[in-house]
């Protein structure tokens, strides 16, 4: 009896002991990150800043990463950060353009951004601006920091295009500008989501898709196809990560510190690690034989003679809605001229 009393006591004090260690390891703050797919070129800043606050503030602050969707869907995720359903998500303006229209600016067609680093920078800048905090506040939201993506060049199934008028009527996965531009050639675009592209593709729901190579690689859409056009450079998408205007303020002022200290590093990052990318992008096209495609100079010049209407109609239909649309556009212009 006495022995049973012992380790019955020795059993009691373990579990105490790990109930204490547990509580001392547990955050002060937990966040949670709605994402899609898996991980990839596109997630790896998030990636980074998780690690980055864990490691500088002692475990106290922790950012749980839900992939595939797990807390919300991809078009869903600026209604979650508005109810408070998580703290941080990604989202693509262009998934719902009409909620958060300031930030569609950057994804108007041409507009002539040479590289990521450029991308982020004017990211950056659009996040100042007054119409766009204001914009973002209406969800209870505000931008941490970019997701910079190269041009959005096309994939596709079937006989390969050689000139504009190739895409009369060709369904296609284009968003935002990307979209415009396509239905001012007489394509149809469609809004399908990353995640269902591939099957979009390969069951001729739409013929072609816009991505950035880490995406036709992530969403395998590569697998399915026959052709890629590496030189039409029609635009890209807008997609920062935001955070919870609620949670944000309510984070103590070091751990607040610690979290913006890790954007520009976690940028920097994914910008270092878009780069390797390409290492597998050219060998992958070879080896699913996909047929390089360049449109001829003369088609891209009467392809960005259709661009500057469409900045005009997005200038007119932003101030409709009270948002100052040349304003922002010139300084994206002016940003972008150095």
């Amino acid at each position: 009896m006495i022995k049973a009393h012992k380790l019955a006591l020795a059993a009691t004090l373990g579990a105490m002991t790990f109930g204490i260690a547990g509580e001392a390891l547990a955050a002060d703050v937990t966040w949670n990150v709605s994402l899609w797919g898996n991980r990839r070129a596109f997630t790896e800043h998030v990636e980074y800043l998780a690690e980055r606050v864990a490691k500088e503030s002692n475990g106290r602050f922790e950012i749980k990463l839900g992939y595939g969707a797990s807390l919300s869907k991809a078009r869903e995720n600026l209604d979650g950060i508005a109810i408070g359903a998580f703290e941080m998500a990604q989202i693509c303006a262009s998934y719902h353009a009409d909620k958060n229209p300031s930030l569609t600016v950057l994804e108007l067609p041409f507009l002539g951004v040479k590289d990521l680093e450029t991308e982020a920078k004017l990211s950056f800048k659009l996040y100042e601006q007054p119409a766009v905090k204001k914009d973002l506040a209406r969800w209870n939201a505000q931008a941490l920091m970019p997701s910079p993506m190269p041009q959005y060049n096309f994939l596709g199934k079937g006989e390969a295009p050689t000139s504009l008028k190739d895409f009369n009527g060709m369904r296609v996965r284009a968003l935002g500008g990307i979209g415009e531009l396509m239905r001012a050639i007489g394509a149809v675009p469609t809004s399908v989501t990353a995640s269902e592209t591939y099957q979009a593709i390969d069951s001729g729901t739409v013929r072609a898709a816009s991505f950035a190579p880490h995406a036709h690689l992530a969403f395998k859409t590569v697998e399915v196809g026959d052709w890629w056009i590496n030189n039409m450079n029609p635009g890209t998408v807008q997609c920062p990560v935001i955070v919870n205007s609620d949670a944000y303020a309510a984070l103590p002022a070091d751990l607040k510190k610690i979290l913006d200290d890790a954007v520009q590093p976690a940028v920097d990052h994914y910008l270092a690690n878009y780069a390797k990318v390409y290492d597998r992008w050219w060998p992958t096209l070879k080896e699913q034989e996909i047929e390089q495609i360049e449109l001829p100079a003369s088609e891209l010049e009467a392809l960005r003679e259709k661009a500057e209407p469409i900045w005009e109609a997005w200038v007119k239909k932003v101030n409709a809605q009270g948002i100052p649309g040349q304003d922002l556009l010139d300084m994206v212009q002016g940003e972008i001229a150095g």
